[in-house]
């Protein structure tokens, strides 16, 4: 089954395509962006000692990829009816991974609006939500892939070593407005832009917020390039994502000219365009943290 046949998105329309599948009785979401094809299940080769959420390897079509059993991620039982499950096989942060699941259901064409962001009341520092879908009476919960991956191997997030090895850095005055809805995330690149010598940081959980906060300065009266010199955003945010915010910033006189770049676990040749569309100044992927400092070296007004 390929999700995206027949699937086309305008960029910067603020919409997604969703894969719902379940565990258990529970329903999930997985943008339709990250999937590559969803394939009955194949015969897996376990691997010593890997990592707990790891089921083991399979060869598709010469590649061979790591399984990881969504479930035991979750912390959830396994499946009642194996005959019925399904593999997810997704591409993000550069790298295919295969997710198995329990079943996968249908596609759904939403707006980031309709996605609420997690309470605090029941996102803890561990959760792997990062959004809640209302829909046709049900909740669909958004899962936070990267983070399932990064628990499995942190050499896939952001590192700060990679910074280190630009060498000694000088301390920075350029001010950075970044929009981010991961909470782990966030603090990496706080922690990383910090030790790269970035000091004047501002930080929002989406695009929603950011685009608020920069049309507030406006209506101030300050001047807007002296109060943000650059603008880092990811793409997948509850309320409004990357590409409708660089969209939202381009098609605005007052903001147009402060440098946009997005930083995403979905900057893929294939994608590449959409943020070319909407106006984005670079695009670069997950977890590159050492490239996106130097452009923001680079492009910081």
């Amino acid at each position: 089954m390929d999700p995206k046949k027949g699937i086309l998105l305008e960029s910067g329309t603020n919409e997604l395509e969703i894969v719902e599948f379940g565990i258990g009785k529970n329903k999930f979401g997985i943008n339709v962006i990250k999937v590559k094809e969803i394939i009955n299940p194949v015969s897996i080769i376990q691997v010593p000692h890997a990592h707990k959420n790891v089921e083991g390897i399979i060869e598709l079509r010469g590649e061979v990829l790591p399984v990881v059993d969504v479930a035991n991620a979750l912390g959830f039982p396994p499946s009642e009816s194996p005959e019925q499950d399904k593999f997810i096989v997704a591409e993000f942060n550069k790298q295919k991974i295969v997710f198995h699941v329990h079943s996968v259901t249908q596609i759904h064409r939403i707006s980031w609006g309709q996605i609420e962001k997690p309470s605090e009341m029941y996102q803890g520092p561990d959760s792997q939500i990062i959004g809640v879908i209302k829909l046709n009476g049900e909740m669909i919960l958004l899962l936070d892939f990267e983070k399932i991956v990064v628990e499995i191997n942190p050499e896939t997030g952001i590192n700060v070593q990679q910074v280190k090895k630009l060498g000694k850095r000088d301390r920075s005055n350029k001010r950075l407005v970044i929009a981010e809805d991961s909470p782990l995330l966030r603090k990496l690149l706080h922690d990383t832009l910090m030790e790269a010598g970035f000091q004047y940081i501002e930080f929002f959980e989406n695009g929603h917020d950011a685009l608020n906060y920069l049309e507030s300065l406006v209506q101030s009266g300050k001047n807007i390039v002296e109060e943000v010199q650059l603008i880092i955003t990811d793409i997948e945010m509850p309320q409004m994502d990357g590409h409708h915010l660089t969209k939202r910033i381009k098609e605005n006189s007052s903001l147009s000219k402060i440098p946009v770049i997005i930083f995403s676990s979905l900057i893929t040749d294939d994608l590449r365009h959409k943020g070319q569309m909407v106006g984005a100044d670079a695009q670069v992927s997950k977890p590159e943290i050492a490239e996106l400092v130097l452009l923001i070296d680079q492009m910081a007004l």
